[in-house]
């Protein structure tokens, strides 16, 4: 369930505490207690014969409205008609925080409810998550003011804040969001987008790059292909001082993201040609795993190769590309010259090779 989902959702249930405050002021709580009661049947009755289910919101929010302006009567203390709207928002705060806060996405599974047949993608759990934590504290923030103003401020000051400001706050927020997605939509336009796969490899989405390389909940795939030559040497590439991770390290021959809607040997082949301008090779697969850096979860399908072309680093894209003896790289092993992931790979696929070959 999306944001405007939500606070349509909601509206109806504020329905009767809005028809309560009007004929409140005209004609007294009692009258007030009766109108918004009437008022919550009519509506309950109207949204089943006009959409054939019950509306939850519209219960509770009513019957907290009887109970809590009963009580008022019976004491004659209107402080406890006035704490009703934060009581009904409190249960929402704790829906929303455990669901923007920890693994059981409570809000997620009632939106699946009205979702039905829409296929949820990480990527789209994940904006839903950031937003349900902006609106749990819209939320506690109405709440606190709802409490403050029932104690300590006039009964209309009471009124704004327990309805119109509701709004007023959702209502700048939603309009921010809008804006705020056209001008991702812009900017992500042009971007390259990605796969999201589980770990097995099968596809479950697509993301924009930027945002494969800022959360590590969205696992993407990549190819590193790692060249030998006939005298057991391997070619490594120096990676540019720019770039976004491990700048200025020496790393595997090939490394890249296959793109969203490239199939694995498309993206191998394009990765190969690009970085080292190589056309034709023996290409060997080792075996995919799952790295975690600190800004990225990749999915790598690592290969070995070998061609009898001559590698040519792609200036563009590398600084620097040269063969290493195995002993070369083994005595340089944890100085900081090679990037992590490369020696993970060096230490557990390519020496053990070497050493079974």
């Amino acid at each position: 369930m999306n944001k405007a989902d939500l606070l349509k959702k909601m509206l109806p249930g504020f329905l009767p505490l809005l028809v309560f405050i009007i004929v409140d002021e005209y004609l007294g709580t009692e009258a007030g207690i009766y109108f918004a009661l009437g008022f919550g049947i009519i509506e309950l009755i109207y949204i089943y014969l006009k959409e054939k289910r019950i509306e939850k919101f519209v219960i509770v929010d009513t019957l907290f409205l009887v109970v809590f302006g009963g009580i008022s009567l019976l004491l004659h203390d209107d402080i406890f008609f006035k704490l009703k709207p934060a009581l009904v928002e409190i249960i929402f705060v704790l829906l929303i925080g455990i669901s923007a806060f920890s693994n059981k996405n409570i809000m997620m599974k009632m939106g699946q409810r009205y979702m039905k047949g829409v296929e949820i993608n990480p990527i789209m759990e994940l904006q839903f998550k950031r937003s349900l934590k902006v609106m749990f504290w819209l939320f506690l923030l109405h709440v606190i003011l709802i409490v403050y103003s029932a104690y300590y401020m006039s009964k209309e000051a009471w009124v704004f804040i327990s309805g119109g400001l509701f709004y007023i706050m959702f209502g700048v927020y939603f309009v921010f969001e809008l804006v705020r997605n056209k001008l991702k939509h812009k900017k992500i336009a042009v971007e390259e987008w990605l796969p999201l796969v589980d770990e097995t490899g099968k596809v479950i989405g697509k993301a924009p790059r930027s945002a494969c390389h800022s959360d590590k909940n969205l696992l993407h795939p990549v190819v590193h292909v790692h060249f030998f030559d006939n005298r057991g040497r391997i070619f490594l590439q120096k990676r540019p001082v720019d770039k976004e991770t491990q700048p200025g390290k020496w790393d595997t021959a090939v490394g890249g993201h296959i793109s969203a809607g490239e199939t694995l040997e498309q993206g191998l082949q394009k990765e190969v040609r690009e970085e080292i301008g190589v056309l034709q090779a023996d290409f060997q697969f080792i075996k995919n795993y799952v790295w975690e850096s600190d800004i990225e979860r990749e999915l790598v399908y690592l290969f070995f190769a070998k061609t009898a072309q001559k590698i040519q680093i792609n200036k563009d894209e590398l600084a620097d590309g040269k063969y290493w003896t195995l002993s070369e790289i083994k005595n340089q092993l944890k100085t900081g010259i090679f990037t992590p992931n490369f020696e993970h790979e060096f230490v557990n696929e390519i020496l053990p090779m070497v050493k079974y070959s």
